[in-house]
């Protein structure tokens, strides 16, 4: 239900709604109550038959906090927790950006501000478009709700994108200098360097997937939702201890099935390993550095690019959980041919 008011500092009666779960506030530009009341009646008319382009232009009352929060309930009725967390977290930090610039309403919200928001974040490029896709869907349903006329989003621009190396691979010092120092992380290192899976799926193995007799891995790669079939060279299997009949995680600290629960966990291997580096005054590297590793070890042996995409599960299927089946002999021999960086020379 709509009422009248007067403001200090105005001589005109304001008229007040909530409209979607907002509460607009717009100037009737009338200062005598009886021709307010006509107004009134008029854009309540008007909201009834669901019009609200009379008060398009006096969005300027949409407080931007509130329709966050309005926006990220509508959000957790449509998509996944895990969509829903990460929106969360993008615009909380806008809306925090936003605070500190005193902007409040979200019709002031300029193009300078979206891209002043997109420098200030310390984040990769590619994370810097993933903020600015989440922020410009919020405003495009700020524009479809009739809030704006227009999406601030459409004219912001992303920083020149230069290419960098983040994985670089490891050379052999770097790996000698990595097991040396690995301690409770060492058997998870040897895992990502002598099977070339990704951080997340390594950090997944369970005891269960291990066959120590033929030698070899049977392991879901999550990327492409495929079963993946690898062999484990000697040195990662006399790593391995004797699992005979052992189940559950080889990593419990850090096995989790949820994606975005598991990448925080990733965080402890992933800093141990940089602050090794950083002792040795040697160059950052990332975890998904042992892979790229893996596949140029492997290349340099002669291995053909072909096993190699299976080997590392690079090939891709529309179907869910279909077999790959590389060359394992032939994979296994190349495998063993690997330097062993866990020795003792290297402990």
């Amino acid at each position: 239900m709509s009422k009248l008011y007067r403001r200090p500092n105005t001589p005109y009666i304001w008229y007040s709604v909530h409209v979607k779960g907002q509460r607009i506030r717009i100037s009737t530009n009338a200062t005598k109550r009886r021709l307010a009341e006509r107004i009134q009646d008029e854009w309540d008319l008007l909201l009834a038959k669901g019009d609200t382009s009379f008060v398009r232009n006096a969005f300027h009352t949409l407080d931007i906090e509130k329709y966050v929060s309005y926006y990220t309930g509508f959000l957790e009725s449509r998509k996944t927790e895990n969509t829903v967390a990460i929106a969360k977290g993008v615009l909380n930090k806008f809306k925090s950006y936003l605070s500190k610039q005193g902007i409040k309403m979200l019709s002031e919200v300029q193009v300078s501000n979206i891209d002043g928001y997109i420098d200030s974040i310390k984040v990769s490029p590619k994370t810097k478009k993933n903020h600015l896709i989440v922020i410009s869907l919020m405003f495009k349903q700020a524009v479809r709700e009739g809030h704006l006329l227009q999406n601030p989003c459409e004219f912001a621009t992303l920083p020149k994108i230069t290419t960098v190396m983040r994985h670089r691979p490891l050379t052999a010092d770097d790996l000698e200098v990595i097991f040396k120092n690995a301690n409770k992380w060492k058997l998870y290192f040897a895992a990502l360097l002598y099977t070339g899976l990704r951080a997340g799926d390594v950090a997944l193995l369970r005891y269960e997937h291990i066959d120590s007799k033929k030698k070899k891995i049977t392991q879901l790669v999550r990327k492409s939702r495929r079963i993946h079939e690898l062999p484990i060279s000697d040195v990662l299997l006399s790593a391995f201890g004797d699992i005979d009949g052992k189940e559950g995680p080889v990593f419990p600290e850090i096995y989790i099935e949820s994606d975005r629960k598991q990448n925080d966990r990733l965080v402890y291997p992933r800093k141990y390993l940089q602050s090794i580096l950083s002792a040795a005054e040697l160059p950052k590297a990332t975890l998904h550095s042992f892979r790229v590793t893996y596949n140029n070890m492997l290349r340099d042996q002669g291995l053909s690019i072909q096993d190699r995409q299976v080997l590392m599960a690079h090939t891709s299927s529309e179907t869910t959980k279909i077999y790959t089946h590389p060359n394992i002999e032939l994979a296994a021999k190349h495998l063993n041919e690997m330097p062993n960086y866990l020795d003792n020379k290297a402990k």
